[in-house]
């Protein structure tokens, strides 16, 4: 051992007396003192202008974009290759191998030696990185010490892998020129090598291995994963063997086929570890974030440990929506595994499959392209453009003797299956983020394990609105739009439609009656009390022009719909455009709300009526939204573009804050009733959850799965909250940070300049 210290010191010397180490030092210095000085500069002026916002620590180090830590990343990748080109070339070059292989060093010291030395210059670089660290913990308020560390070992181990490679290949050449450009190219190869060969299923799966890109990425937003730690050691040991070899084939003027050999089992040994450190049941993980950012909520954990048994995770793609066909066609399979990582990470034995099949589907475009063809001809034609072979494609028949996909309209879907039959569907969205979050997926999780499904119901037969169709004033988009992300039967809930000419299902827990136009006849008032009386649901939606249709149906509950409706003088809507805010006691009931009062979000209500509540029918009463005092009941105008409103209280009109949204409850037997009347139907309709006005922070759709998730007694949507993060102001004055700016970006440089002139000097001395 005492060798291999000497040949580091050796070698460090010899490092350091080039200038090319001192000006590395220098220029990551001053490249990283700008990028963290602009970044902590932004911070301090945004927090100081009074704004509120958490995240700090991430936002320095650990932003894709700006952070720190992944700017460093994107410096090593050109710095490493400057350090370790010399390594061996230079002593190829100048001779000086012969007097090392003469003396009684091993090849396996001289290579440990040399790495060593550059694990000490990595220190050097990590140390740099250190006093950015250290200084934000002590400026930054519950600065996320522990995540950053994670990610500082991140790139720790990145230096070290980039230095075995770059060790190895100087020692192929006693060009050091050769050997820097050879290392560029090595690590260009691991970056790029994760997207060769996907398709071959054998294969990819070790060519996403050897990928270098992106393995830093878990450690630098602060969780440790085994198999990327594992990776890097694999990466460095494998260098690291082959530089051995390479010199005791030189020193020993092997035959080269010999050496191949050696090549080729320390090749196939690495690739053997790799593969046994990615299996999931291998490996382990540790968020170090103060939130557990990385790692699913508790509430999704729970509902994984109630899985028992297999879990089979079927992704059935249908060729002929092409639109979808690029989430998960053969080249791209193994990133879409890894969307179900944390799902795994917690089920080790789940099995994602993959079923590729062509049926007919709705997809207009597909037509336009290829018209007059058959469905088997236009499979083909995308094939060809996907580069994928037809035998690995099923036909309609064979897939329909598998699965039913005709509810699905046969697009883009997961089948989600446990061992013991059950089974649900997981659907990607026509949103933004298209992919399902961890609150559909453990939704969809959740239904395999509950044996009564929260179920709600939606009365018909009295002009009610339309759960199944489409156009603006129905609720098929909040009810059961499979599209649509925040629909019930996206969020875990069963929907149905219920007539009441027999008694309420007993599957059914929250039955929806929204915008009656004529009253109840006695049979259904009956079935409707009985149902009422056995502790069930309500969700009533009242509407303007219906309070005589609707009276009897909350009177029992000491709620009244107001006369008229509610109108507010606005110069940018009509006045019965009404924005009603969530009350700041409603966050005691539903947390959904209390999240909307304090973002200042609002529920829009175009045509409500404002509700009146008495509290002496044994329920527990609580307002949940309210409409701006200015607003009154206008009982005379009903034409809101042509007439001017004013307030008249002599016919009635009375001008305050009105409810518009209440919610009451009370002990039913073994459970507590619950019952949210609103003011509006309209909020809860297709168009309005979907439409966005300038300037108006509307988020309708959060009432909903607020007011379900209330319903259903906290069960779905799941709720996948995280502590807020506490790292939210920053001790600098704006004088304090030009200090800083000008200590990082200038004095700590200069320092270094210095020190490396200063040891120029007394070098020339001597």
């Amino acid at each position: 051992m005492k060798t291999v210290f000497n040949i580091a010191r050796a070698e460090l010397q010899t490092l350091f007396f080039s200038p090319v180490a001192w000006l590395i030092l220098i220029i990551f210095t001053f490249q990283c003192s700008m990028g963290y000085s602009s970044s902590l500069e932004s911070w301090q002026k945004y927090l100081a202008q009074g704004y509120k916002s958490s995240g700090v620590s991430m936002d320095l180090f650990a932003n894709q974009i700006s952070g720190l830590l992944f700017s460093v990343l994107n410096y090593l990748y050109l710095y490493i290759p400057l350090l370790t080109m010399g390594l061996m070339s230079r002593e190829f070059q100048s001779g000086s191998v012969k007097l090392l292989y003469s003396s009684p060093i091993n090849n396996a010291q001289i290579v440990l030696g040399k790495f060593l030395s550059m694990m000490v210059y990595g220190l050097l670089l990590i140390s740099i990185v250190m006093v950015y660290v250290l200084y934000s913990w002590a400026v930054v308020k519950d600065f996320e010490i522990k995540a950053i560390l994670v990610g500082v070992l991140g790139l720790y181990m990145v230096v070290l892998a980039y230095a075995a490679i770059g060790l190895f290949m100087s020692s192929l050449t006693s060009y050091q020129v050769v050997a820097a450009i050879g290392t560029l190219a090595v690590l260009a190869v691991l970056n790029y090598i994760g997207g060769l060969w996907q398709d071959v299923e054998f294969v990819r799966e070790i060519t996403y291995w050897l990928t270098i890109g992106g393995r830093a990425g878990w450690f630098l937003i602060g969780m440790f994963t085994s198999e990327d730690f594992f990776y890097f050691l694999i990466v460095m040991a494998l260098f690291l063997g082959l530089s051995i070899i390479r010199l005791n084939a030189v020193r020993q003027k092997s035959r080269w086929t010999a050496s191949a050999g050696k090549y080729v089992l320390v090749i196939c040994s690495a690739l053997m570890l790799g593969y046994a450190s990615s299996r999931p049941m291998l490996m382990f993980f540790h968020d170090a974030t103060s939130t557990k950012f990385n790692t699913l909520t508790p509430n999704s954990q729970e509902v994984i440990k109630k899985l028992k048994g297999p879990l089979t995770i079927t992704t059935y793609v249908n060729i002929l929506d092409d639109q979808n066909l690029y989430i998960a066609y053969p080249k791209a399979v193994l990133a879409d595994m890894y969307r179900f990582r944390q799902y795994v990470r917690f089920k080790p034995e789940t099995k994602l499959e993959y079923v590729y099949y062509y049926d007919s589907v709705n997809n207009p475009g597909l037509e336009k392209r290829y018209p007059k063809m058959t469905n088997k001809e236009r499979m083909k034609k995308i094939l060809e453009h996907y580069e994928m072979k037809e035998k690995s494609v099923i036909g309609p028949e064979e897939v329909r003797r598998q699965i039913d996909l005709s509810g699905e309209g046969r697009t883009f879907v997961r089948s989600i299956k446990r061992g013991s039959g059950e089974q649900t569907f997981l659907r990607i969205f026509d949103d933004q983020m298209v992919f399902p979050g961890e609150s559909e997926i453990t939704a969809a999780l959740k239904r395999l394990t509950m044996e009564k499904l929260p179920k709600a119901g939606f009365l018909r037969g009295h002009g009610e609105r339309d759960n199944n169709n489409e156009g603006d004033r129905n609720y098929n988009r909040f009810a059961q739009d499979k599209p649509f992300r925040y629909s019930l039967l996206n969020q875990g809930f069963d929907v149905a439609d219920v007539v009441l000419n027999k008694e309420v299902p007993a599957d059914i827990n929250i039955l929806v009656i929204a915008d009656m136009r004529v009253g109840l006849n006695p049979t259904e008032k009956q079935f409707l009390d009985q149902y009422i009386a056995r502790g069930g649901n309500l969700l009533i939606a009242g509407e303007t022009r219906r309070q005589e249709a609707m009276a009897e149906l909350v009177a029992p509950f000491g709620v009244k719909f107001v006369p008229g409706q509610l109108v507010v003088q606005s110069k940018t809507q009509l006045p019965d455009f009404i924005m009603s805010k969530p009350t700041a006691d409603s966050k005691d009931l539903i947390y959904v709300l209390g999240q909307m009062h304090r973002r200042k979000l609002v529920v829009t209500m175009p045509g409500a009526v404002g509700l009146e509540y008495t509290t002496d029918k044994g329920f527990d009463v609580a307002p949940l939204l309210m409409s701006d005092s200015s607003a009154w009941n206008e009982v005379e105008s009903t034409n809101f573009i042509d007439d001017t409103v004013k307030l008249n209280p002599a016919v009635g009109e009375v001008q305050k804050a009105y409810p518009t949204a209440i919610a009451l409850s009370r002990k039913a037997g073994n459970k507590v009733q619950k019952i949210i009347i609103l003011g509006d139907a309209d909020c809860i309709s297709n168009g309005e959850i979907s439409i966005s006005r300038q300037n108006i922070p509307a988020a309708n759709f959060s009432l909903i799965t607020g007011a379900f998730f209330w319903m259903s007694d906290n069960q779905m949507p799941i709720d996948v909250r995280r502590p807020e993060s506490t790292d939210d102001a920053v001790s600098l004055t704006k004088d304090s940070m030009a200090t800083t700016k000008i200590a990082l970006v200038w004095v700590l440089p200069g320092l270094m300049v210095i020190t490396a002139l200063v040891g120029w000097i007394r070098r020339r001395s001597r």
